[in-house]
């Protein structure tokens, strides 16, 4: 199935957030303000990257979801960020288990154009100084027992271009040297060909099954719908005690969200040109 914007036409702007996959304090009402951001930007005609990093930045700096601020202490204290973001076009940015570093998202973004694709630990800070990113200590938050409250964002801007945004402070009750599936492409996200897929929820699950590939190559290589692939891949990859949630977009058409437990996402679409 192609799902390719047509070059000749506009494509009608679009965003989807999530809030993270598993029990949580109420902020669906945060996911929609994180849209709303994103939506404002794209309506004034700015890139897909540019939505998606400031929506995903809204999320990092609010201190209910396990991101940028509100990231959750690791085992031996630390708070450790990750965060990535890839393009329909092919570009893609990605740091894992940073310090002092609120918006880890405006960090891989900077690695957009660059020629390495990622950074880790200290080398990604080192880096980050080089090009003026904040450096400041990040609070964080002693960690909750079940909850799976990371962010993803991913917009679609008016020449079709898709860009995936993902930001976590890692899973509860881990330790400083674990990675999750944020960082990991084709874990918990990847975009091309007209298709973004960001997923979220226990990242050891989603990293085995390397979900939102195979999740996004479903719905290219099938007849399958955007919903129907989230579904099978979400029953058929995903042991059923797993909280797992994901969130994608096409060329076309609104964004859809899939979880198996609670995950608040918001969409939003423009008007047709």
């Amino acid at each position: 199935m192609s799902l390719e914007c047509c070059s000749d036409s506009m494509a009608v702007p679009a965003a989807i957030a999530h809030g993270g996959a598993g029990p949580g304090p109420p902020r669906q009402e945060n996911v929609e303000t994180a849209i709303a951001r994103a939506a404002n930007i794209l309506e004034a005609g700015g890139s897909a990257v540019e939505a998606a990093v400031e929506a995903c930045v809204i999320l990092e700096d609010d201190p209910v979801f396990n991101a940028g601020t509100g990231a959750v202490y690791r085992t031996d204290g630390s708070v450790l960020l990750d965060a990535s973001l890839h393009t329909s076009d092919g570009r893609m940015g990605f740091v894992i288990a940073m310090r002092d570093t609120p918006n880890p998202i405006r960090v891989a973004a900077d690695l957009l154009d660059e020629e390495i694709n990622g950074l880790a630990g200290d080398g990604a800070r080192v880096w980050a100084d080089s090009k003026g990113h904040l450096k400041a200590a990040v609070e964080g938050r002693p960690p909750r027992v079940g909850a799976g409250d990371t962010v993803g964002v991913i917009a679609r801007d008016s020449t079709g271009t898709l860009a995936c945004a993902t930001s976590t402070g890692g899973t509860s009750y881990r330790p400083a040297g674990r990675v999750g599936d944020v960082s990991l492409p084709g874990s918990g996200f990847w975009a091309g060909h007209g298709l973004a897929v960001a997923a979220t929820g226990v990242g050891e699950a989603i990293t085995r099954s390397l979900l939102s590939y195979r999740v996004h190559d479903k719905i290219l290589s099938t007849e399958s719908t955007i919903e129907s692939a989230m579904q099978w891949g979400i029953n058929e990859l995903i042991d059923d005690d797993v909280s797992v949630g994901l969130i994608s977009i096409a060329s076309e058409g609104e964004g859809v969200g899939h979880s198996n437990t609670e995950m608040p996402w918001a969409a939003w679409m423009g008007e047709s040109p």
